[in-house]
C-alpha cells in the first residue's frame, strides 16, 4: 500500500491540478472557466455518454466553448456556447484545426491547426480529418457553434475545428440553416440583454461518409438548436417575447424538405427522447431556463 500511495498522489495532482490545461476532460468543471459556456454551469442532462468525450474547446490558452464529441462517429453530439453580440461580418478564412487531446494527453491543451504534411494515424482514428471532407460533393462542413455568433477574432477562429462541425447537405447549410443562424443572431442582438446560452446538436441514423472503403464520419439526420436568455427585453413585440426566455429549432439535414421549424424547448426535448441516445430525464437547460422571479407569485403572470 505504501508503494502505491505516491502513485495515487501523483495521479490526483495530474488530474485535478488547476494548472493543468487538459482539453478532453471527465467533467466540464475540471477546467477553470470551461463551464461558463453552459447555463448555470450545467451541461444538458440525460445524454447517455459512456463512449463520448467532453471537450473544453481551448484556443490561445483560453476556453472558448464546450463540445460533447463522439469519437466513433467522428462528429460532435452538440456544442454549447455563449452568444456574443456581433454585426454578422463576412466570414474570415481561418485555418481548420483538430483536437490533439482526443489521441494523446500531452501538449498544452489547445486545438491545433492541421499540418500541411503528414498527420499521425492516431489522430485520424479518434476524429475527423480534412481528407474525410475533401472528396465529398454533397456535404459541407457545417458549424454547430457558428463563427457569426462570435465577435472576437480568437472566439471566431476557435469555431474552425473539425470537432465542432458535421457533414451538412450543401443546400441545407447555405440555405435554411444559415438563414436561421442569422435570424437568431439578430433576435439575440436586439432583445437579449444578458448572456444567451446556445446548445446546437444533431441526431444520426447510421449513414456515414466513407473513405478508403471504411466508414469515417456520421451524417446527421437532423440538426437542432436551443437558446436560453433569462434577461431579455420584456417590451419586445409579442411575436418576439413569446420566444423568450428560451426557444428551439429543428430541421432535416436534407437537400429538400429542410425548412427550419421553431418550437418550445420542451417540444424539442420530446423529439430528441425518441431520436437520440438519451434517457427520459433529458433536459437541455438547467431547470428549463426558468430564472427565479423576484416578484410575488400573484404578479408573475404579468411578465
Amino acid at each position: 500500500m505504501s508503494m502505491l500511495r505516491p502513485l495515487v498522489v501523483a495521479f490526483l495532482i495530474i488530474c485535478f491540478s488547476p494548472l493543468m490545461s487538459a482539453t478532453v476532460v471527465q467533467d466540464f468543471n475540471h477546467v477553470e472557466r470551461c463551464k461558463d459556456s453552459l447555463y448555470m454551469g450545467t451541461p444538458p442532462r440525460g445524454i447517455i455518454d459512456i463512449k463520448l468525450r467532453k471537450i473544453c474547446q481551448r484556443y490561445a490558452d483560453k476556453p472558448r466553448y464546450v463540445t460533447l464529441y463522439d469519437p466513433q462517429k467522428r462528429i460532435p453530439v452538440y456544442s454549447a456556447y455563449t452568444f456574443k453580440k456581433t454585426e454578422g461580418d463576412a466570414r474570415v478564412d481561418y485555418p481548420w484545426m483538430y483536437e490533439p487531446q482526443l489521441a494523446e494527453t500531452d501538449g498544452n491543451g489547445n486545438m491545433m491547426p492541421f499540418p500541411t504534411g503528414y498527420l499521425h494515424m492516431k489522430f485520424a482514428d479518434s476524429q475527423a480529418v480534412l481528407d474525410d471532407y475533401s472528396d465529398v460533393v454533397l456535404y459541407e462542413r457545417g458549424h454547430l457553434n457558428p463563427d457569426q455568433h462570435q465577435s472576437s477574432p480568437h472566439d471566431r477562429a476557435a469555431t474552425y475545428t473539425l470537432t465542432n462541425v458535421v457533414p451538412e447537405m450543401r443546400e441545407f447549410n447555405i440555405g435554411p440553416w444559415r438563414e436561421y443562424e442569422e435570424q437568431i443572431r439578430v433576435r439575440l442582438n436586439n432583445f437579449c440583454r444578458g448572456t444567451a446560452y446556445i446548445v446546437t446538436g444533431v441526431t444520426t441514423r447510421g449513414n456515414m461518409i466513407r473513405r478508403n472503403n471504411q466508414d469515417r464520419v456520421a451524417i446527421p439526420e437532423d440538426v437542432w438548436s436551443a437558446y436560453c436568455c433569462t434577461d431579455y427585453d420584456h417590451n419586445a413585440p409579442h411575436n418576439v417575447r413569446i420566444r423568450f426566455p428560451s426557444h428551439a429549432a429543428l430541421a432535416k439535414n436534407a437537400k429538400e424538405g429542410n425548412s427550419v421549424h421553431e418550437m418550445p424547448v420542451q417540444e424539442l426535448e420530446i423529439f430528441l427522447k425518441n431520436n437520440m441516445d438519451v434517457d427520459q430525464n433529458l433536459q437541455i437547460f438547467y431547470d428549463n431556463c426558468i430564472s427565479p422571479s423576484p416578484l410575488p407569485l400573484y404578479l408573475q403572470h404579468t411578465i
